[in-house]
């Protein structure tokens, strides 16, 4: 039985990762937030300490540390631009790292956990889950076993639309979130480039505080790509049957099919962590630096080969910005 801390068990995703360390036969012994609404803890773990204040938090695993009852893995579940402080601090603790994506928000943070990973001998392991779905591992069997001079044209769509609440949050702070391409899009952009290999061009056609729309060159596929977190983007269809999202990859004109499997792909990426086959720090590094580009590029307009969503009119933004 491992020890887990987690930061950030108030957030969306930290249910999934408690689950997980339940799953997996390991015990929580500590959770840091500096939000209290916590409740989900007693459904995993009602006896593990709790704290609001991030000096009580280190106080109490420092203890258990020089007592002997070290933490063998942090869980860090916090905001997209605290992560690599987070990192730094579970690996000083002398723990390894289990971190959401993204891992951080810029290539050069990369280099800098890489220092102190070596510093501490603690590992680094990044969530990208999708590279654990069966759907999207047979997708790549395929196109590894294809001749090497096969190039796939794929649209990616994902809509996951979000309210006005989005933009009020850190989310919608491109500097703490990164932007919709790093915030919803960055485990898209992880599984396209380990399935159709590196990406040698990468052109920005329509970015703004809802949307981000372009095109990648990667060895092996031609990517035209939308993300958006705007109901009004949502393909009609899925408006008058009241959804809310919209996901689709299609590869040579014929739609893939992955929209179930998801539920517990935490819990296998934590059971491949636990063997010592989680995604590390040099895993995470390709779909940072692409997230990266995205996110600093200047968008181009409407010109050469763009997503056919990217031609939607740009929204004025909910609070005036």
């Amino acid at each position: 039985m491992k020890r887990f801390a987690l930061i950030g068990a108030a957030g969306y995703i930290a249910p999934r990762h408690l689950k997980a360390i339940k799953d997996t036969g390991n015990v929580l012994v500590a959770a840091y937030d500096k939000f209290d609404s916590v409740g989900i803890m007693d459904s995993y773990f009602p006896d593990a300490k709790f704290f609001t204040e991030q000096e009580l938090f280190d106080r109490s695993c420092s203890k258990m540390v020089s007592e002997g009852n070290g933490i063998d893995y942090l869980s860090i579940c916090t905001p997209n631009y605290l992560h690599d402080a987070h990192i730094r601090y579970g690996l000083r603790l002398g723990a390894d790292v289990i971190c959401e994506k993204p891992l951080v928000l810029n290539p050069w943070n990369v280099d800098a956990l890489a220092k102190i990973e070596s510093e501490t001998g603690h590992r680094i392991n990044n969530i990208l889950q999708l590279r654990l779905h069966d759907t999207i591992v047979e997708l790549k069997k395929k196109v590894d076993s294809e001749s090497s001079d096969k190039v796939y044209d794929i649209d990616l769509t994902y809509i996951t639309s979000r309210g006005n609440w989005y933009y009020a949050s850190w989310k919608g702070d491109i500097h703490k979130s990164g932007g919709v391409a790093t915030n919803i899009g960055v485990h898209f952009y992880d599984m396209l480039q380990w399935i159709f290999g590196e990406v040698t061009e990468s052109v920005v056609h329509v970015s703004s505080f809802d949307r981000v729309a372009g095109f990648l060159r990667c060895k092996k596929a031609r990517i035209r790509y939308f993300l958006s977190i705007n109901s009004e983007h949502l393909p009609e269809e899925q408006k008058l049957a009241g959804k809310r999202t919209y996901r689709a990859i299609v590869i040579d004109g014929k739609e893939l099919e992955f929209s179930e499997g998801f539920t517990e792909l935490h819990t296998r990426s934590y059971e491949e962590i636990l063997k010592g086959n989680g995604f590390a720090l040099e895993d995470a590094r390709a779909c940072i630096n692409i997230v990266y580009g995205i996110r600093n590029a200047e968008p181009v307009g409407l010109k050469g080969d763009y997503h056919p969503f990217a031609a939607y009119g740009l929204s004025r933004h909910p609070f005036g910005w």
